[in-house]
């Protein structure tokens, strides 16, 4: 893709991580306000490449796949009319089929995106989050890959754009984990979600180049068709998952305090701190 940056997670990043409360904020998003420019954000590194196998290693099957997408269901009050037209709060089932991409080193949420459904309402809504940092007026967009041009896309091959699908979408929100941008999500937007290889998030940096966040699509459709997962479950998933991050942390401070103390500082100066992470 042209003049475009992608961002992708460091190493050791998580494809299926989330939590039940942070999907269902970006699942309310648009009933908070407008959104603010906001202090631009690090641009995490790419991925350490895979070491090759080592020569006459038995070759061992490869697995399938395993989704990204999960849904997630909570209750929630909701304003409806009631018989006589008159304003009157009810429980409502809000679902979002979610993928949420984290930086396996800080926990950073890298991309998300979900289609919410909510009980009672015929349209859904197809929800982004991007990092801080993206210049919120010219909006977001979407480009939906067909299968086969996601297999090229993911080898760095070049493809013909002109046969991408694009979705606008407006900013909503801005929070402390990112900023979030939605449209409708219309028949055509769930049919195409279900069909294609991946979409690629595009947002404006405040450099003005295009920086590009690849979603894949695969297990969509399942997740989507399927039953919502367990919620606990998912939550005690989710404190495991951070925990493991929070020591991976604490090992990176404790190799950079070595290298430091290796090294050998002029005289009467003070060592310079480590980096925040």
């Amino acid at each position: 893709m042209a003049n475009c940056t992608w961002q992708v997670a460091r190493s050791g990043a998580l494809g299926y991580a989330g939590a039940a409360a942070l999907a269902l904020t970006l699942g309310m998003a648009s009933l908070m306000g407008p959104a603010d420019a906001q202090q631009p954000a690090p641009a995490p590194k790419k991925a350490a490449p895979a070491a090759p196998a080592q020569k006459g290693a038995a070759a061992e099957p490869q697995q399938a796949p395993q989704s990204a997408w999960v849904k997630l269901c909570e209750k929630a009050s909701a304003v409806v009319k009631d018989k006589d037209g008159k304003d009157a709060k009810k429980d409502v089932n809000i679902c979002l089929t979610h993928h949420e991409r984290l930086d396996g080193n800080t926990g950073m949420v890298l991309v998300s995106a979900a289609v919410r459904q909510v009980e009672g309402q015929d349209k859904q809504a197809f929800m982004v989050m991007v990092p801080l940092g993206m210049l919120i007026q010219p909006g977001m967009r979407a480009s939906i890959y067909p299968k086969d041009l996601w297999e090229q896309v993911q080898k760095d091959a070049k493809v013909d754009e002109t046969k991408l699908k694009a979705i606008k979408l407006g900013y909503t929100l801005c929070h402390p984990a990112g900023c979030t941008a939605e449209v409708e999500a219309s028949p055509e937007i769930i049919n195409d979600m279900k069909s294609s290889g991946g979409l690629v998030i595009l947002a404006i940096n405040p450099a003005g180049q295009a920086v590009g966040f690849p979603v894949p699509l695969f297990g969509f459709d399942q997740a989507y068709a399927g039953n919502p997962v367990d919620n606990k479950q998912y939550g005690e998933a989710r404190k495991a998952l951070m925990q493991q991050i929070a020591q991976r942390q604490h090992e990176l401070i404790e190799e950079q305090k070595k290298q430091q103390a290796t090294g050998q500082p002029p005289p009467a100066a003070a060592p310079a701190p480590a980096p925040k992470k």
